[in-house]
């Protein structure tokens, strides 16, 4: 490679061009000035350099559902464990600022290979939330990858899906008054919208605004309402969670017996313009309209995992012809925002037996990583393949690590990065042409200096202001008695 801060060529001895496993032999590429790929041919192999010929080239990863821990849930002692019963234990995160907190879990993601992402935002203060957007865009363009930020709307049921009343009769008397609170404070519709539309002058070229309804449950039936009307006027792009739990399935049918997707269908809000992420539990007639209406599922294997979630039916999602991308969710399974690594899980876990013993198509994780999560995060699959017009957002994986061992007179490239790529064989990220990652390092920022600031800031805010740990666990005993007795599955239904 050649140049300083837009490199003009680009060599490798391989290229994975799109998500369609066609491996391309010695290339060049030149990049324009406005950062798209100006020119793509192929070279002969004795004139690359052998740092040029063990590379291997391909888009930039997207990573269709995060939220932007730069402060990791296990580095403030939020265990694993139950969605429902975790969510009080994020009570115990420090304050932090957040432009480092999002600069570190940018700057992590560049280094995994990941160019664009969806950064559903989880406030630290909600009434601060506009200043936190601003500090989220400023991280986007430093550090340099692409960032849809999913503007929260979450205006009900704060504490469990239903009666505050309910939950709080589990709680001592001195608890109670805080939690039956909890609901009056939230950001109501028209606050909302009008913060939104103050939020879009952060927008640029690396930072735009999505709706992000956090989930059915979460957000009121007006507001669902009145997001599909906005999305379909403006096509901006909706991302909302979506049946991520069983005990959410349950409070689904309970308050939509005729069927909840339906229900939210009937709101307007099932469209190509849609994410939902999680969906594990979907049934038949829910996949075959989400495939009706052009939505994608974004699938967080090791999410899933770790909050106890449940696996979701990867194959009749594809069956169904659904679009799947793939997110990490802030909760990579070893806690180290390794997309690479999350595709491979994802292959492994949901590999079926087919006739001839193979397992699932490769190319199904390829679409996912690079054009399902594109059009997620971008609303267009511009990019996801190496030609010529497109951005330059390109993904240069050392495959000479990766195939070393290799026996075979021509490794099989798919196999090696699927089965065994991780963030340390990322040499280096280009999103628009402009190098994000170099030798495996953020150009953009320093980022281990960054991570150091971010865990002493963390401390000293810990030690400043502890959690209340009792009262933590009070919550999460509270909420395990409302979902025991089955508080979730009353109420009545939504209204459409």
């Amino acid at each position: 490679m050649t140049g300083e801060t837009s490199p003009r060529l680009l060599r490798a001895g391989r290229v994975i061009a799109s998500a369609d496993g066609k491996v391309l032999g010695p290339t060049e590429l030149e990049i324009g000035a406005d950062g798209r790929i100006a020119a793509m041919r192929a070279i002969a192999p004795q004139s690359l350099t052998p740092e040029e010929a063990g590379a291997l080239m391909m888009p930039s990863l997207a990573n269709g559902h995060d939220h932007g821990r730069g402060l990791r849930t296990l580095a403030f002692g939020a265990a694993d464990q139950s969605l429902e019963t975790w969510l009080p234990d994020l009570a115990r995160q420090p304050r932090v600022d957040p432009w480092l907190n999002a600069a570190v879990a940018l700057g992590r993601l560049a280094q995994g290979g990941v160019g664009a992402v969806n950064h559903c935002h989880n406030t630290q203060d909600g009434r601060a939330l506009l200043e936190e957007a601003e500090a989220v865009s400023r991280a986007a363009r430093d550090v340099g990858i692409r960032v849809a930020f999913g503007w929260p709307f979450f205006d009900r049921n704060p504490c469990v899906y239903g009666d505050l009343a309910r939950l709080a009769g589990f709680l001592p008397d001195e608890r109670r008054r805080a939690v039956l609170a909890a609901g009056a404070g939230m950001r109501d519709l028209q606050t909302n919208l009008a913060l939104f539309e103050k939020a879009k002058a952060l927008e640029h070229e690396h930072f735009v605004l999505q709706y992000h309804p956090v989930a059915p449950q979460w957000t009121r039936p007006e507001t669902l309402a009145a997001i599909a009307r906005a999305s379909a006027a403006d096509g901006r792009r909706i991302h909302m969670h979506l049946l991520e739990t069983e005990l959410q399935r349950e409070w689904a049918k309970a308050h939509h017996p005729g069927g909840f997707l339906a229900w939210l269908d009937g709101l307007g809000l099932l469209s190509d313009r849609l994410t939902v992420a999680h969906a594990v539990w979907l049934e038949p007639e829910d996949i075959a309209l989400l495939a009706e209406r052009g939505v994608t599922v974004s699938i967080n294997m090791s999410s899933n995992l770790r909050l106890r979630s449940g696996v979701p039916d990867l194959a009749a999602l594809l069956d169904a012809g659904v679009r799947v991308a793939f997110g990490l969710d802030g909760m990579a399974l070893d806690d180290d925002e390794d997309m690479l690594r999350e595709l491979r899980l994802a292959w492994h876990v949901h590999a079926r037996t087919s006739s001839c013993g193979r397992g699932l198509d490769p190319s199904a994780v390829l679409h996912g990583a690079l054009e399902a999560g594109r059009k997620s995060v971008l609303g267009s699959t511009e990019g996801a393949a190496i030609a010529v017009g497109a951005p330059a957002d390109i993904l240069v994986l050392d495959f000479a690590a990766l195939s070393a061992d290799n026996i075979l007179p021509e490794p099989d490239t798919i196999s090696l990065v699927i089965g065994r790529a991780q963030s340390r064989h990322v040499r280096c990220l280009l999103v628009g042409g402009r190098r994000i990652v170099e030798n495996g390092a953020c150009v953009g920022v320093d980022l281990p200096e960054l991570e150091r600031r971010l865990t002493a800031s963390a401390r000293a805010s810990l030690a400043a202001s502890p959690p209340d740990l009792a009262a933590i666990a009070e919550m999460q005993g509270a909420v395990a008695a409302f979902y025991g007795c089955g508080c979730h599955r009353s109420g009545g239904q939504d209204p459409i």
